[in-house]
């Protein structure tokens, strides 16, 4: 795959994606495409080949990228993307402007996001996946998104388009997401600001935030509903069937179920993709011996084995 549009940004061949994913791990891309705006992103793709397949990527905090690596163009937002706007209790960001810097610039301008401090990754992987904590979901405050389609056309979404659900959205494949727009409650700045602190603390003090890690790794096997909110069928959280199956601490090669909170998968240092995704795989089947559980990627895993 040679004969790609011209660009403005940054177009690199043969990437190694170990460089770019959380966990440090992942084979190359045939092409990393960094667009230096929304218009050089438009114009890319739609002179590109229809056949050739993109992935946008974010910061990959929550993607496990296999051995083999992407054979496509990977897209990826960098400093044109990355732009905080609050107007009244409206706030506007880019799809790569970092989630606990949205939450910061909002609750200074007294706008409650809080939730998002301490979500890992930036804003365009929270919208896709609907990503939530302290029982918040993206889909409470989000008003629209606007995205480029594969043809390059700018288009504006509403939830409704989304259609969102629990760690889930319906983006159409190959549609790329440049910026969304939330409204959150009011509130006192420094009340916000000291709540974000307590949930910093609450988090270095119970996950292994200084390891290589994606985050969690599977959903929690509770009953949701389409607005991504607990139908309250059961409560059960993934960590404790994968304690109750006797798998904190868990490893496969460099690959291991973390010590410290047993629903998070790190990378001791010289874990391969393999690892990482067969020690989930072991995780899941134990888990279901144990318990008649199911448990579910969180973690996205894409590429070639």
């Amino acid at each position: 795959m040679t004969d790609l549009p011209e660009v403005r940004g940054k177009l690199t061949p043969n990437k190694a994606l170990s460089d770019l994913t959380w966990l440090r791990v992942g084979g190359p891309a045939d092409w990393l495409f960094q667009p230096a705006d929304v218009e050089d992103l438009q114009q890319f793709l739609a002179a590109l080949d229809p056949s050739v397949e993109i992935f946008p990527m974010g910061l990959g905090s929550n993607l496990i990228v296999r051995d083999g690596g992407l054979r496509a163009v990977v897209i990826r937002m960098g400093r044109g993307f990355n732009h905080i706007q609050v107007d009244g209790t409206r706030v506007k960001a880019g799809v790569a402007a970092l989630d606990g810097h949205v939450a910061r610039k909002a609750a200074e301008a007294g706008v409650d996001l809080t939730f998002l401090r301490t979500i890992p990754g930036a804003i365009g992987g929270a919208v896709c996946m609907n990503a939530g904590c302290y029982g918040s979901y993206i889909a409470d405050v989000f008003v629209s998104a606007k995205a480029v389609t594969r043809d390059g056309k700018l288009v504006e979404m509403t939830a409704k388009d989304l259609n969102f659900q629990y760690r889930q959205s319906d983006l159409p494949a190959g549609w790329v997401l440049v910026e969304a727009t939330f409204e959150g409650p009011k509130g006192d700045p420094e009340e916000l600001a000291a709540r974000m602190q307590h949930q910093l603390e609450k988090r270095d003090a119970t996950q292994p935030t200084k390891d290589r890690s994606a985050g969690s790794t599977f959903r929690n096997p509770a009953g949701f509903s389409s607005t991504g909110k607990a139908d309250d069928v059961h409560d059960l959280k993934a960590w404790k069937v994968i304690d109750n199956a006797g798998l904190r601490g868990a490893r496969v090669g460099g690959a291991q179920m973390s010590e410290m909170h047993s629903n998070f998968m790190i990378n001791t240092g010289d874990a391969t993709a393999a690892d990482l995704e067969n020690l989930g795989e072991l995780v899941r089947k134990k888990v279901f011996e144990q318990s008649g559980i199911t448990l579910e990627w969180e973690i996205k895993r894409v590429g070639e084995f």
